[in-house]
């Protein structure tokens, strides 16, 4: 693809988003959905084969059926209110619709089944920026309405992503495929937590970001996209290989790692909301997502090849691909921790 050809449509991407984060007109904001979704089918393509096509056209299928969904509910919405802007919507129709139009595009589980088939068809780049900045624009227009959201639709849909990023994840070797069912079991935790204090679903999402580019930035690093080459990383990068057990614990939620402070602050906030049931079942359920990454984990640094003969090890080439912000996003996915009271005194 043409350099200038691309960083247009990444522009678009992110004009598209900030147009739905700022505007207050409903016009703007599903103007703003289609900008950002036209612009990234092409880099979903940039390596074109006929498994990125397929994932590009699912991908604009699922968000072409969401905004239809969106638009509906904005009429039904005008009917009943006469106005356009972003407010509290009173009809429960249209509640439910844009629920689902927003569950839809952020990949929520029951409608969670585009997310690991387009992720794997593309290359890690596109997936890197579908698993993060195109959560971005929905997460934003649901913190504009969560007063309005059906409660009971989203807490089920989010118990239910929870549970099928943990299920989903088990039986993977593709690492995109992993990656896309931990997006899924995040997304889960972000949404229940919307309903009762939308600034700690910002706190968890900023969390999700920086750990998931981490982790996505190894991989581009390293060249891998399976278990099997995970596992020969040790051989090649130590370094590399020891920051990607670190960063798949800190995404398990373990302490004393990053992962365990959104965690913590949403089963804290659930509890102080005489909520006991949700958070115990989320908390049981998260063990799903610990069992897959730390068999990646063990893939990684606890295996080694039967012999420690030097006709084992790769020709040590210099590694081509420059990563600037790799070091500083890998300190901030493992060790701000300590930095949680702040964030307490914050909310």
């Amino acid at each position: 693809m043409n350099p200038m050809i691309f960083y247009i449509l990444l522009g678009t991407i992110m004009l598209g988003t900030s147009i739905v984060m700022t505007s207050t007109h409903w016009f703007m904001t599903w103007l703003g959905f289609e900008m950002n979704m036209m612009a990234i089918i092409p880099v979903l393509m940039k390596k074109y084969n006929p498994r990125s096509t397929e994932a590009a056209t699912k991908y604009f299928l699922t968000q072409a059926t969401a905004s239809m969904i969106l638009v509906l509910a904005i009429i039904i919405n005008l009917m009943y209110s006469g106005q356009w802007t972003i407010t509290d919507i009173e009809n429960n129709t249209a509640s439910i619709l844009i629920t689902i139009a927003l569950m839809m595009k952020l990949g929520l589980a029951p409608f969670h089944f585009w997310v690991p088939e387009v992720t794997q068809g593309v290359s890690l780049n596109s997936g890197l920026i579908l698993l993060t900045w195109q959560k971005i624009a929905p997460l934003s227009l649901l913190y504009q309405m969560y007063s309005s959201m059906n409660i009971n639709l989203l807490l089920m849909m989010s118990l239910l992503s929870i549970m099928i990023g943990g299920w989903g994840g088990l039986n993977q070797t593709q690492l995109r495929k992993i990656m896309a069912y931990s997006s899924i079991a995040h997304m889960g935790w972000m949404m229940t937590m919307m309903i009762f204090n939308p600034n700690i679903s910002l706190l968890n999402l900023l969390i999700y970001i920086i750990m998931t580019s981490s982790m996505f930035l190894l991989l581009i690093f390293s060249s891998t996209t399976s278990t099997l080459s995970l596992s020969l990383t040790w051989n090649k990068s130590p370094i590399i290989a020891m920051s990607s057990l670190i960063i798949l614990l800190s995404l398990g939620g373990l302490p004393p790692l990053t992962g365990f402070m959104p965690k913590w602050l949403i089963i804290q906030e659930l509890t102080k909301n005489n909520n006991v049931i949700l958070p115990t079942l989320m908390a049981v359920l998260a063990l799903l997502n610990l069992f897959f990454y730390m068999r990646l984990s063990y893939s990684t640094t606890l295996t080694m090849f039967p012999t420690t003969s030097n006709t084992k090890l790769t020709w040590q080439f210099q590694n081509m691909n420059i990563l600037p912000m790799m070091m500083p996003l890998i300190s901030i996915s493992t060790l701000t921790l300590p930095l949680t009271p702040l964030f307490i005194l914050l909310n």
